[in-house]
C-alpha cells in the first residue's frame, strides 16, 4: 500500500504540473484576447451622416461599403471572420461624432472605419491619437487628416489640395489665370476652400473673387470679372449656383471639388451642366471597361440599390482596400498586425484602381477630371 500512495505522488505532481500550465495558457491567451475579433467575427465601427444632409453623400458610400463586406462574408468572410459593421448616426454633427465614437470604444470595436466629414474627423481624434486603434478610409478631404497630428487616420482618397492642383493647372491650359470661388458654409466646403486658397495661389491663379452660398453671391462675383469659377458646395447646392452662373451669360469654365459628386451633379444638372468640369478621386461610376466597377454595379443590383454613384464606388474601394489589409494581417488580427499590413501595403490592384500605402497613410493619389456634356452625360 504504501509503495502505491509513493507511486501515486509523481503522477499527482505531474498533472498538478499540467493544470497549471493549462490555467495559465489560458489567462495568456485572454490577456492576447484582441477587442472587437471573436472565433466568428472582426467588428468595425463607423459614424456618419444616415440623415440630413450630408446623407446624400454619406449614405451611398456607406451602401457601397456593405456592398463588398457582404460580397466577403457571404464567400466565408476573412480567414473564417466575417466582417461585422456596427453604423451609427450622427446626422453630420461632428459632437454627435465624438459621442458615438465613444459608444464604438466602449463596445471594443476591433477598428473605426469609413467616417464622413473632415470636422467629423477632427473631432474624433483626440480619442484615438494616443490609442491603438485606426480609422480607416474617412470620406474627408481636409489636408491636415493626412499630417502628423492624425497618426492613426489612414485615408484611401487624396487630400483637397491635390485636388486644387489638377484644377489649377487644367485652367492654366485653357489660359484662364482670373479665379473666382463660390462656396458652402458648412464645415466641409470650408476645408475645401482653405485648401483651395493656398494651393491655387501658390500655383500662380489670380483669385480675383470668393463668396459664400447665397442670394447675392453670384453677381458677386461676376463683378469681378473672372475667366473660371470654383463651386465648392454639395450636389444641390452647387447645382442651383451653376443654374445662375449660366444664366446671368457666364461661360467661362466652371469647377467643382470631388464632394460635389460628378454623377449626382450631372443627374441634378441635365443639359445645363454642359461644360461643368468635376474632380473625381475614384474612377467613372459607369465605366463598364472596369473590373471594379463592373463587380459594384453587379452588387448594386442584386441588393436592389439602383444606380451606382461615385460615392458608392468609394465606398467599396474602401471596404475592399481594408479587406485586403484584414487579410494580410493574418489568422490572428491584432490592431498592430493591421497597422503593419497598412504600412507595408504596396500597389494592392483592386479590379484595376492601385491602393498604395507603403510609406505614406493615404493609399491613391488619383485625381482625374470629369466633364459634363450637353446631354447631361459624364464624360472623361
Amino acid at each position: 500500500m504504501t509503495t502505491t500512495m509513493n507511486g501515486m505522488r509523481p503522477f499527482r505532481a505531474a498533472a498538478r504540473i499540467t493544470m497549471v500550465a493549462a490555467l495559465a495558457a489560458l489567462m495568456a491567451a485572454g490577456a492576447m484576447a484582441q477587442d472587437g475579433v471573436s472565433k466568428t467575427a472582426v467588428t468595425l465601427g463607423q459614424s456618419l451622416a444616415m440623415t440630413g444632409p450630408g446623407a446624400t453623400l454619406a449614405m451611398p458610400f456607406a451602401q457601397g461599403a456593405r456592398l463588398y463586406f457582404d460580397r466577403v462574408n457571404a464567400g466565408g468572410g476573412v480567414n473564417g471572420r466575417k466582417i461585422e459593421l456596427t453604423t451609427l448616426d450622427d446626422a453630420g454633427n461632428p459632437e454627435t461624432a465624438a459621442a458615438n465614437t465613444r459608444k464604438l470604444l466602449d463596445q471594443k470595436v476591433f477598428s473605426l472605419f469609413g467616417y464622413y466629414g473632415s470636422p467629423q474627423v477632427t473631432a474624433v481624434n483626440p480619442l484615438l491619437k494616443d490609442t491603438d486603434i485606426l480609422l480607416f478610409a474617412p470620406m474627408a478631404g481636409a489636408d491636415e487628416l493626412r499630417g502628423s497630428l492624425y497618426p492613426n487616420v489612414y485615408s484611401v482618397r487624396p487630400g483637397y489640395s491635390e485636388e486644387a492642383a489638377v484644377i489649377t493647372k487644367h485652367a492654366e491650359t485653357l489660359g484662364m489665370r482670373k479665379l473666382a470661388i463660390l462656396h458652402g458654409k458648412d464645415a466641409e466646403s470650408l476645408a475645401a476652400l482653405d485648401s483651395a486658397e493656398r494651393t491655387m495661389g501658390g500655383l500662380g491663379a489670380n483669385l480675383v473673387a470668393k463668396a459664400a452660398l447665397s442670394g447675392g453671391s453670384v453677381d458677386q462675383v461676376l463683378a469681378k470679372k473672372p475667366e473660371s469659377v470654383l463651386v465648392i458646395s454639395d450636389a444641390p447646392g452647387a447645382a442651383g449656383v451653376i443654374r445662375d452662373l449660366r444664366a446671368k451669360g457666364f461661360r467661362g469654365p466652371i469647377y467643382g471639388f470631388s464632394s460635389t459628386g460628378e454623377s449626382l451633379l450631372a443627374e441634378q444638372l441635365g443639359a445645363a451642366g454642359a461644360g461643368v468640369v468635376v474632380v473625381r478621386v475614384t474612377p467613372k461610376s459607369d465605366n463598364a471597361k472596369s473590373i471594379l466597377v463592373r463587380e459594384l454595379q453587379a452588387d448594386a443590383v442584386n441588393a436592389k440599390l439602383g444606380k451606382s454613384n461615385v460615392y458608392m464606388l468609394e465606398g467599396y474601394i474602401a471596404a475592399w482596400a481594408y479587406t485586403e489589409a484584414l487579410r494580410k494581417a493574418g489568422k490572428d488580427p491584432t490592431r498592430a498586425k493591421l497597422r503593419k499590413a497598412l504600412d507595408t501595403m504596396q500597389e494592392l490592384n483592386l479590379g484595376g484602381f492601385r491602393v498604395h500605402f507603403d510609406g505614406d497613410r493615404v493609399g491613391s493619389k488619383l485625381v482625374e477630371l470629369s466633364l459634363i456634356d450637353a446631354t447631361g452625360r459624364v464624360r472623361e
